[in-house]
Order: structure tokens, then sequence, then C-alpha cells
């Protein structure tokens, strides 16, 4: 990753002209920009590092710009809540490389949705949001906003932009797409899924030993993606990818099998409860245990109706998602599963909140670096959009336009890695189906 560069005496001069240069070659103006950093919606493996790239990337190009960061997100901003980067910040920017979460906070804001926003206390009866967070920016001088977060956090941040434009106010939004369920039309990948990927294989390498604790146990690990079954699938091939080189004991019962996957649910296929349990119960009587990943995300319309009918009321959030903890996916799995099979003992675990919390791996950190350079590189020249790799222009790294973000874009379940975990473990081809998000 890049690093700031030391005020070396001699050097100050040398760099004043390479910006110089590199303004021109851009066609952008010498003046000094002003600069806002804004997080958003759930936490990804990217946040903090994404925040320490942009601050890096600034400070190599205009050591001089003002940078703040709104604090808790949207929310933020519209209390007027911000935190300035330092000389100290911009030399230490390295150091949140390192870190996971996000050092200027989060929180899940709808600008458009104005009720919620008065309820929450955020405005005031009869102010709108967007208004409000107009007014901010003004105030704050603000000329670059950068958005990091998923297709909610972005589309709010076109729908501030559209705003803006039409109020003849002129602020560069430039987003960059995080969020651990892979899910962003029509980015091939966003930030922290494969981090999250990781973390949640590595989760699950600790919680599988529980299998030992009882006869017949049944875990379901739960994985997070509410319309998507990428991070679930990805989750599922990291861990059998660690399985594949750990070294076993079968004639003393430490058994591969007992360690391994022997199901994975996501939105995207249809489950067959009735075969899929004759298949598991087979595998239970054969080998004493069994493991299953289920996305966060799946069977929810049905588990949904399910609560409807006995009078349940679902609470939904500022966006009309269905909160999911309500929901409850891995206990109602486990629930339908658990007489089928005869087990003894069932547990559920969630490595949702493990993973999104984790720094950035490698991978993660490689894409980080690109993007960010990218996008302080937009938001320098004035092109607004999300920075990633474009699936429907080649896959070339460009600010993709903020109309063409939106969210549930599903999970290609053709794919080859796919069909190979899936042939890996046992489990039938499900039926593909419409994920509503």
């Amino acid at each position: 990753m890049t690093k700031p560069h030391d005020p070396i005496p001699g050097v100050a001069a040398a760099l004043a002209s390479v910006r110089g240069a590199y303004a021109a070659q851009l066609e952008i103006p010498m003046a000094t920009p002003t600069i806002a950093l804004l997080t958003a919606g759930g936490l990804a493996p990217c946040l903090s590092s994404a925040v320490g790239g942009l601050i890096e990337r600034y400070t190599d190009l205009y050591p001089q710009a003002k940078i703040i960061g709104y604090l808790g997100g949207y929310k933020g901003l519209l209390q007027g809540k911000s935190i300035e980067v330092t000389p100290e910040v911009r030399a230490n920017a390295h150091i949140l490389h390192k870190h996971g979460g996000s050092p200027i906070g989060n929180s899940r804001v709808k600008l458009t949705n104005v009720a919620d926003c008065v309820k929450r206390g955020l405005v005031k009866e009869g102010e709108l949001p967007l208004e409000v967070a107009a007014r901010q920016l003004t105030k704050d001088g603000v000329t670059i906003l950068h958005t990091i977060g998923g297709d909610d956090t972005n589309t709010t941040a076109a729908d501030l932009a559209a705003y803006l434009a039409k109020n003849n106010y002129k602020l560069t939004v430039v987003g960059l797409p995080k969020t651990i369920d892979n899910d962003v039309f029509p980015i091939k990948q966003s930030l922290g899924a494969w981090t999250a990927a990781e973390e949640g294989a590595k989760y699950f390498a600790n919680i599988v030993y529980e299998q030992s604790a009882n006869p017949r146990m049944l875990i379901v690990h739960e994985v997070m993606g509410r319309n998507c079954g990428w991070l679930t699938a990805a989750t599922a091939k990291a861990y059998r990818d660690r399985l594949a080189h750990l070294p076993v004991l079968p004639g003393f019962n430490l058994d591969r099998a007992h360690l391994d996957v022997d199901a994975v649910y996501i939105p995207e296929m249809v489950v067959d409860l009735k075969a899929e349990a004759a298949r598991l119960k087979a595998e239970m009587d054969r080998k004493d245990c069994i493991n299953i990943f289920v996305s966060e995300g799946a069977c929810v319309p049905q588990i949904v109706a399910e609560m409807e009918s006995r009078g349940e009321s679902v609470p939904k959030d500022a966006f009309g998602h269905y909160k999911l903890d309500a929901v409850n996916v891995g206990q109602w799995f486990a629930k339908q599963f658990s007489k089928e099979l005869g087990c003894e003992k069932t547990m559920v675990q969630k490595s949702g909140y493990f993973s999104r919390a984790a720094p950035a791996n490698v991978d993660d950190l490689r894409l980080i670096q690109a993007m960010t350079t990218l996008a302080v590189d937009c938001g320098l020249r004035g092109e607004a959009g999300v920075i990633g790799h474009d699936e429907d222009r080649g896959g070339v790294l460009r600010a993709i336009e903020f109309p063409r973000i939106k969210g549930g874009k599903p999970f290609n379940t053709e794919q080859a890695w796919f069909d190979e975990l899936l042939k890996g473990i046992g489990q039938p081809r499900g039926t593909v189906q419409a994920v509503a998000h």
C-alpha cells in the first residue's frame, strides 16, 4: 500500500511540480479541494482500510487539502458531526489497514425516508433530510464526497448528488462498493467479500469440533447474505479448501467426513426439505453428525409467511428490509431437520459479526488500493460514480454511473467452482429461483 510522503527538505518542491503535472494531465484545477469521507450500512472488512487508502492517496497528491470524516455515516452528516484529518492522522493512515470496522462509524439512514429520519430525531418535522444534508455539506465547504457502502449507501448518495445538482451546488460524489454479500449490479467484486468468506471459514474451523461433544449432532452455520448466496457458497468453499490440507487420523475415529460440509442452502436455489431430510438422515446414520451452511436469506419468504400466519409481526428497517434477526433462518432450518434426523443435540452458530468486523486480507487490500486510487483520481477530475469492475463494460475498473447501481444481484449458481462444491458434498443441485429484493 502507498504511504504518505515525509516532509523531507528539498523534496516538497519536486512533489509540488509532480502534482501540478498530474493536475494538468487530469484537467483538474489546482484549487485545493475539501474532501469528506463517509462510511455507512453494515460493517465489512474493508472500511477502515478504504478510509486509510483515500487519506494516503490525497496526502500524496494534495497534502494541504482539508479532509473530514462524518461520524456515524449519514446520521453524522445530518447532525453536522465530523472529525478532521490532522497531520498526525495523515502520517499514520497506514495503521488503518490493520484494523476492521470503521474509524468514523456507520449507521443505516435513508435520506429519502423522511418519516424515519424525523422519528429518529435526525431532522425536525417539516425538514427534508436531503436539504439538511446539502446545507451541512455547503457549510463545511465540501467539494468531493466519498461514500463507502453497499447499494443502499450508494443509491442514497445518488439521491443526494441529484438533489445537489438540481440546486446548483457543485459537489462530486464518488462511492466505493462495500458489501460482504457481493451483490451489487454491475460490480464484479465488492470490497470486503473475499475477507468475509475467509474469516467465516476460520470461524467454522473451530465450531466444527462441537460435533464430537454429543452423539447425533447437527451444526447449522448461518452465514450473512440477505438476497445473495455468494458469501455462503464462498465460505463453504474456503472452509473445504482449508480442510483438504488438514491431516486427519481416521484409524482413531478422526475422520475427514466428520469435519466436512454436508449441505449448502442459499436463496437462489429451491430447498426440497423432504428430500434433503432423507439424504441427511442417511449421512447422520453413517457418521453420527451433520454440518450445514445456510445463508441468512434462504427461505425467508416462506418463514415470514409462516410467522405472519401465526399473527406475528416481522419488523423492517429504514430501507424496507425484514430484520433477519427476527426471522432467524438458522433456527428455522435446525427445527426442520432436528426431528427428521433424530438429532440428540442441535447447535446454531452465526459467523456474520465475526466475519464482517475483520481487517481486510491480502486480496482485499490489493482491491482496495486499486479502487481508492481511482476514486481519488475521479474525485479530482469531477467524475462521479461508484468505483468497480463494470461487468457490463468488459470488467474494466471505472466510475460506474449512479443510476446503474442497484442491489440484489444474485449469485451465479452455474459457476464451475460451485458445481464442484455441491458434487464434493454429495448435494443435488436445487432448482434455480429468482430472489425478490
